[in-house]
């Protein structure tokens, strides 16, 4: 599942993000979503969330929800 939709991510769910410094080459960072930081409801390059870990970037796909991990 993509992360343009806002409605889709909430806090607890397992997302790869792709973080500023990382769009050039696309690299993605696995985490759980702490902060969803994009007010609209739809964004085309993804909904930025902060993760747990502090890394701040675009979702780029739902992996899952924490119950399923």
């Amino acid at each position: 599942m993509s992360g343009q939709n806002r409605q889709d991510i909430r806090p607890g769910l397992l997302v790869d993000i792709v973080q500023k410094q990382d769009q050039r080459t696309g690299k993605r960072t696995r985490g759980a979503v702490k902060d969803i930081l994009t007010k609209s409801p739809h964004h085309p390059h993804g909904i930025k969330v902060r993760l747990e870990s502090g890394q701040v970037g675009r979702v780029q796909e739902i992996v899952a929800s924490q119950e399923q991990t």
